[in-house]
């Protein structure tokens, strides 16, 4: 019994078949595409893999055009130290990241670049250099969207067959009731719902999805 699912992203896609989906945060000055979702790190590093890599840049940029970006410019955010100092700090980020990038730059003519050390990739993308930047692992994404918008910042399932919007945070029950809420980024989700559905049925027209 019990719910089998760690989270909406997963549980959304199951229902609707939705083969690549994806957990992303929208912010002000930031968009985060999340590699996995909630999983202990020790198996979220097992993820960084060439295909699963390949498969959510592609779904980011697929998204991004949907959402009026005509060539979004992605970034990956590396997963060690210093993006791995060539290798003396780990090996996913030549083993399998710098891969995937080359392979999507080759196949799909994705706009990515990367991996650069995740320390100041977020601050580069909130001052406009990126559109998107892909995290590795659920922490590395939500600190910086924590840090620069808590509490307006939206959390948007990409790959559905519909747009799906939620607040930034969790349910709170230790506040239910008690009149404490803040609904900010309730307003924020319903906001960029609302802006999604009428890019994206704008773009439908021009872009193959």
């Amino acid at each position: 019994g019990g719910y089998g699912f760690p989270g909406h992203t997963e549980f959304l896609a199951h229902l609707t078949g939705s083969e690549n989906s994806a957990m992303a945060f929208v912010a002000a000055s930031l968009r985060i595409v999340l590699l996995s979702t909630h999983v202990p790190l020790a198996e979220a590093i097992g993820l960084v893999k060439r295909d699963r890599i390949i498969r959510t840049l592609n779904l980011a940029h697929r998204e991004l055009r949907r959402w009026g970006i005509e060539r979004p410019r992605l970034a990956v955010a590396a997963l060690n130290p210093h993006g791995a100092e060539g290798g003396l700090f780990g090996i996913e980020e030549a083993a399998e990241m710098v891969p995937a990038i080359e392979a999507c730059h080759g196949v799909d003519d994705v706009n990515v670049r990367g991996p650069f050390p995740a320390d100041t990739i977020f601050l580069r993308a909130s001052r406009g250099e990126f559109d998107a930047v892909i995290a590795c692992y659920h922490d590395q994404a939500m600190i910086p969207v924590k840090c620069l918008s808590f509490g307006e910042a939206v959390n948007v399932t990409l790959g559905l067959p519909f747009i799906r919007t939620s607040v930034d945070h969790g349910t709170a029950f230790d506040i239910a009731g008690k009149g404490l809420a803040e609904h900010s980024s309730m307003v924020a989700a319903i906001k960029l719902a609302a802006e999604l559905s009428t890019s994206a049925g704008e773009s439908s027209r021009a872009v193959e999805v």
